[in-house]
């Protein structure tokens, strides 16, 4: 501990103090609202909401609005705020995270900044880790919000777009990360304003912070489309992948190696790096591969695919593993959720490696798709303007929460103290043993009627366990991805005496464990785990499981050195030490260097994974900033504004650029193309050919000819425009063609960045930043886009014809969304509105269109 800490306490310990005199306020006015009627507490509401109308400030109204939350609380739901969670409370409202153990009622405090946020009617967003929770919590607090007269919606994946539509209408809206995500990126995909789901992202308050933005923030949400790819690839692939052999190098290559031009003897036909998760053909198997295809040399650009291919089919035989990673259900490849063991529906892994596992599980591989719209959780999360969230395990990761959100983290004590023993990690040298030892443990507490939770990593090794206790007699649940549909139920029970749970992550993460008859006195509930996590926070909420509100009970971790953690991460010269003791089977290893060797291993993991979504970051920035221009454009078409002078902007900027392409400024005359000029202009400008002895091209500057040619194309445009017996028609087809155009010509280009994205590591070899060349390479593609956006809009503006019905429609069906890319394929046409029944007829007739052309 520092001298600055000794004197002035730790940052939460200061931060608190400022807090506790509005907490003191808070509680001193509840004789005051226990003394309101029903009626009078419920008109507090419309009370608070003309005072903000009057200047007042949230600020100003928070003590008296979390006094009249927390009185509503104890009538509908007989429960009243502690002093603790009134804390929260007014950390929440400042946008900070508050961490609060498990067991301390997070659900109850975020109803306080809630209340007070949405009375200022923009809309307060809820995010919650699941759909059951989102459900759950609308439900339960929602009816302190209905009790004070604001409207509480929720959104699930199943809602329709009706649905969805009112349920952000509501003043409080509860919802999962992946929804509000996603729901976003549809919003900018619509082609009229009533389509649009989100009325803005005023403010969030996250539930289970930590998972939502360091451990999801990994991958990007991805909407996709279809891509024309045939899948014939991935199984030939596969074929070769199951007759190729694993090796392994004679040494690693280091980097004075490397310098020294050493050679690395390799061995086999491909090689796995288990600890940075990639793989790479040897000599032998490049060779193998070569003569099956029946190519030259595997290297050559064209044979890029194959090579890519084969890279997946290795990948997803030897890293991706069936029960751990994913499951397979009803001919469908699933993802597992690493973090929380939960089947994620709909999701795909990104860049062909599904593909690869379809073709690995013999099921039906389905068509790549194309990316539609894509954005990463830092920058959705970001564009709110004001957000905070809440978790019992952030302090570790509050580095994070300050660089990349702004957001500081503040601990909040617990209501009672923590009566919960966390033991020091039982080691053992193979997993065989540690397995052992973990179901005698079991067997010891069942025996006294002490419940116990298992918690284990994977799929496969909760359903391990189960054989095992099965082979010993004794009863239990198991709750994993392939059961989630019955989470709620199993966990309300782990709590009974002498039931034994075996859950993996998911471990109903949100949901309280409460203790049945007798379980007090048998010492409370016992967490086992059966293996470290990579992240201690994941660790920690195992942990968390147990000893709520002053419970007793305690935690301990059982690990072997065969574990992965330990084999990957944990140090050589440490494993081979114990490794060389010869200890007896079964036999425990308690040691203060293997605790901290696991912990620093758990580190070495948690500052890579922070790299990698640090780095996910700082490309996705270069997108994020294309991003917000194309969508404001977007927006600008949506809200019906007139693009005339933008599109008058198009055309003379199409002139400018058509003849500076042609032309160049220390040309004299004689040397003008004009050919050229007219090839590249004409086809997008109807104008008469530019000859320059005509009586119109008389002039020497290619100023002068520059200005002339935008004057005859504005004179062009006027004239098209006046053929419109309505000029509102043709501002319509001015936004039809400009939103069909932007999105065509975006969605290629996103697809484009990702390709580039894919290839700019190759930069390094050559002493480039990738990053540095991917901002340049973007920017250039971005100018690229916007002058293929402008010419192909005017383009088809000059062309446009009166007999023509336009209509706006969308230019991509979206075919699913997936969070790691891909969805299945199928393109559709999605049709807007129509010209209405009593607008004048577009031909000029001046009747009504129903009496016209639209007769049939």
């Amino acid at each position: 501990m520092s001298f600055i800490t000794k004197i002035f306490g730790t940052h939460s310990e200061r931060e608190l103090k400022i807090i506790m005199p509005i907490v003191d306020k808070i509680e001193a006015l509840e004789p005051a609202m226990v003394s309101l009627s029903d009626p009078e507490l419920r008109n507090k509401t419309i009370e608070f909401k003309n005072r903000l109308k009057n200047s007042e400030t949230l600020d100003d109204i928070l003590v008296e609005a979390y006094a009249v939350v927390r009185e509503a609380s104890k009538r509908v739901l007989g429960l009243r705020h502690f002093r603790v969670q009134l804390m929260g409370g007014v950390i929440l409202h400042q946008g900070r995270i508050a961490e609060m153990r498990t067991g301390e009622g997070k659900t109850l405090v975020s109803t306080l900044p809630a209340y007070l946020n949405a009375l200022g009617g923009q809309g307060v967003h809820i995010v919650t880790v699941n759909d059951y929770l989102a459900k759950r919590d609308a439900e339960w607090m929602g009816q302190i919000h209905e009790f004070l007269g604001l409207k509480v919606g929720v959104i699930l994946n199943s809602m329709d777009n009706d649905q969805r539509r009112e349920a952000y209408g509501c003043d409080i809206t509860y919802a999962t990360n992946n929804e509000l995500g996603f729901d976003y990126l549809r919003d900018n995909m619509v082609i009229y304003k009533e389509q649009l789901f989100q009325r803005g992202l005023h403010y969030a308050i996250i539930d289970e912070v930590d998972s939502v933005l360091i451990d999801e923030a990994r991958t990007p949400l991805i909407i996709s489309g279809q891509s024309g790819k045939s899948t014939r690839l991935y199984e030939a692939c596969d074929i070769i992948a199951r007759q190729l052999v694993r090796g392994k190098e004679s040494a690693e290559l280091t980097k004075m190696a490397a310098l020294m031009k050493e050679e690395i003897e390799e061995e086999g036909d491909f090689i796995v790096n288990e600890k940075d998760k990639n793989v790479n053909l040897t000599a032998e198997g490049v060779a193998k591969v070569e003569n099956f295809f029946k190519i030259e040399n595997l290297a050559d650009p064209e044979n890029l695919e194959i090579q890519h291919n084969m890279i997946l089919a290795l990948r997803a035989h030897n890293l991706m593993f069936r029960d751990k990673d994913y499951v397979v259900k009803d001919d469908e490849v699933l993802i597992v959720d690493e973090f929380t063991g939960r089947i994620m529906p709909g999701r795909r892994y990104s860049d062909g490696l599904h593909q690869a596992i379809e073709a690995k599980e013999k099921v039906k591989v389905k068509r790549e798709s194309k990316t539609l719209a894509t954005i990463t959780f830092q920058n959705f999360f970001n564009k709110y303007v004001k957000k905070c969230g809440m978790t019992g395990t952030a302090l570790t990761e509050e580095k994070e929460f300050r660089d990349i959100y702004g957001m500081d983290v503040i601990a909040v004590p617990t209501n009672v103290l923590v009566a919960r023993i966390d033991r020091q990690d039982a080691v053992y040298k193979t997993r065989r043993e540690k397995l052992n030892a973990v179901i005698n443990e079991i067997i010891e507490s069942h025996k006294k009627g002490q419940p116990v939770l298992v918690g284990t990593i994977t799929i496969e090794a909760s359903e391990e366990i189960s054989e095992l206790l099965k082979k010993k007699g004794i009863q239990h649940k198991i709750l994993n991805a392939k059961f989630h549909e019955l989470e709620a139920e199993i966990i309300a029970d782990a709590g009974q005496a002498g039931v034994v749970t075996i859950a993996t992550n998911m471990a109903g993460r949100g949901t309280d464990i409460k203790l049945g008859e007798g379980v007090v006195e048998a010492g409370g509930l016992k967490i086992i785990g059966t293996e470290r996590h990579e992240s201690r926070r994941i660790d920690n909420q195992l942990r968390g499981r147990a000893g709520r509100q002053g419970d007793p009970g305690e935690s301990r971790f059982y690990i072997s050195l065969e574990d992965d953690l330990m084999r990957l991460f944990g140090s050589e010269k440490l494993m081979g030490m114990f490794n060389s003791l010869g200890l007896p089977e079964g036999e425990q290893i308690e040691h203060k260097m293997l605790s901290n060797a696991i912990e620093k291993a758990q580190k070495r993991i948690e500052n890579n994974n922070f790299g990698i979504r640090k780095n996910l970051l700082e490309y996705d920035q270069v997108n994020n900033d294309q991003r917000e221009i194309i969508y404001a454009e977007r927006r600008k078409v949506l809200d019906g504004e007139s693009m005339r002078d933008s599109i008058f902007k198009m055309i003379t900027d199409t002139v400018e650029v058509c003849v500076n392409t042609c032309i160049s400024d220390d040309q004299i005359q004689e040397d003008w193309d004009l050919n050229e000029l007219n090839n590249i202009l004409l086809p997008i400008i109807p104008l008469e050919p530019i000859i320059l002895d005509s009586e119109d091209f008389k002039f020497s500057k290619k100023n002068a000819l520059i200005q002339k040619l935008k004057e005859d194309a504005i004179n062009l445009y006027e004239a098209k425009e006046a053929e419109f017996p309505e000029k509102e028609h043709l501002r319509e087809i001015e936004r039809v063609i400009l939103l069909k155009v932007i999105d065509r010509k975006w969605m290629d280009h996103i697809d484009d960045m990702d390709q580039l994205r894919q290839g700019i590591g190759l930069q390094a070899y050559g002493q480039r930043d990738p990053l540095v060349e991917f901002k340049f390479m973007g920017f250039e593609m971005f100018d690229e886009m916007t002058g293929a956006i402008r010419e192909d809009t005017v383009k088809a503006l000059m062309h446009v014809r009166i007999e023509q019905n336009v209509e706006r429609e969308q230019v991509a069906k979206v075919t699913g969304t997936n969070k790691d890319d891909t969805v299945q394929p199928g393109p559709v046409k999605r049709v807007g509105r129509k010209i209405q029944p009593n607008d004048p007829c577009p031909c000029g007739s001046g009747k009504k269109y129903k009496y016209c052309c639209g007769r049939n």
